[in-house]
């Protein structure tokens, strides 16, 4: 009969507890909403408004799709839609 041999991964998913990975997540996802709340911050201070101002005042189109505002608008929107996802992930957990 063919010995069974686990895999490091495995080794370690058995070494830790449910408690201790639970921790690490929310751990995460505080540090994602503290990140994306820095990104946040420096594009309001950048544009001036914030980030739904800057998308119904259609910036973008108003500085002539260039690389730069390009780019910052999908940061921006990444780190707006990061903070409400992290968020919500945390609701999971009855922590917010």
């Amino acid at each position: 009969m063919a010995a069974i041999h686990k895999t490091v991964a495995e080794e370690i998913i058995e070494t830790v507890s449910i408690n201790e990975i639970k921790e690490a997540l929310i751990n995460e996802y505080r540090r994602r909403i503290i990140r994306y709340r820095m990104v946040n911050e420096g594009m309001k201070k950048k544009y001036g408004m914030t980030f739904e101002d800057f998308e119904s005042k259609n910036i973008v189109k108003e500085q002539s799709f260039s690389w730069n505002v390009e780019s910052d608008d999908m940061e921006w929107e990444h780190a707006v839609e990061g903070v409400r996802y992290a968020e919500q992930k945390l609701e999971g957990f009855h922590l917010t």
